[in-house]
């Protein structure tokens, strides 16, 4: 694979700067839920800085301010997180050659849906130096929303806070409605993640599994249904 000269550390940093202006809007919310739970700002910063990932950390953070077992919060963030397996997967098929095993495995901490994205988008192979400064800014942004977010909490009135814990919620919306609206596989999946959900929270004895089981069952079946009634074929892949 022909390698780009022209993607080096700086060239990194530069397309990385958008994601990390959008991650500080997203950690924000985070670290404010997490200091609104009862957490100091410095497990929020720590979950940060250790995980780089924003559906595994909500639903991480709610199973453990709820008292999740470890086991149940471990589960959980895996099935939430399984994706970046597959783009490393993919992003193994375009780095440069002369990248050692010790820096693929550190920077594939970096690995994010927006990272995999812009990485993907490059022409030739992608060598270490543009990587690193891909994942440095986001990482920072990453980082200083959710201590901002975590230090802001007491600061902003009530009803500020209250907007800004929905806001989320906004957020997720937003970005399923676009797939869902393009692609039929998708909206189904969706919607069968939704009555699944809706299933558990008010059939009785079943509402009484808790929210980080209710995630893994979901998104288990969802993903399998699509699976195996929308398989993937190789000429779309390769596509």
């Amino acid at each position: 694979m022909q390698q780009n000269e022209a993607l080096t550390f700086q060239k990194g940093l530069k397309d990385g700067l958008p994601i990390c202006l959008g991650y500080v809007s997203v950690s924000f919310a985070f670290g404010m839920m997490a200091t609104q739970g009862g957490l100091p700002v410095w497990v929020a910063l720590l979950i940060s800085m250790t995980n780089l990932t924003s559906a595994g950390q909500f639903a991480g953070l709610q199973l453990i301010l709820t008292g999740g077992l470890y086991i149940e919060i471990a589960v959980t963030t895996f099935v939430i997180n399984i994706r970046y397996m597959l783009m490393s997967l993919s992003l193994f098929q375009k780095v440069d050659e002369a990248m050692s095993s010790l820096q693929r495995f550190v920077l594939s901490f970096g690995v994010t849906d927006e990272v995999f994205a812009v990485a993907m988008q490059q022409k030739g192979s992608i060598n270490a130096r543009y990587f690193s400064g891909l994942i440095v800014t986001p990482y920072i942004g990453w980082a200083v929303g959710t201590f901002l977010g975590a230090t802001a909490t007491g600061l902003l009135p009530g009803s500020v806070r209250t907007a800004l814990g929905i806001a989320i919620y906004g957020m997720f919306i937003a970005i399923i409605i676009p797939p869902a609206i393009k692609a039929k596989p998708v909206a189904k999946v969706i919607l069968i993640s939704v009555v699944l959900s809706c299933f558990f929270k008010w059939t009785p004895y079943l509402n009484r599994i808790s929210s980080g089981w209710v995630i893994i069952v979901c998104a288990v079946i969802a993903s399998a249904y699509a699976a195996l009634r929308y398989p993937v074929q190789e000429a779309e892949v390769q596509e």
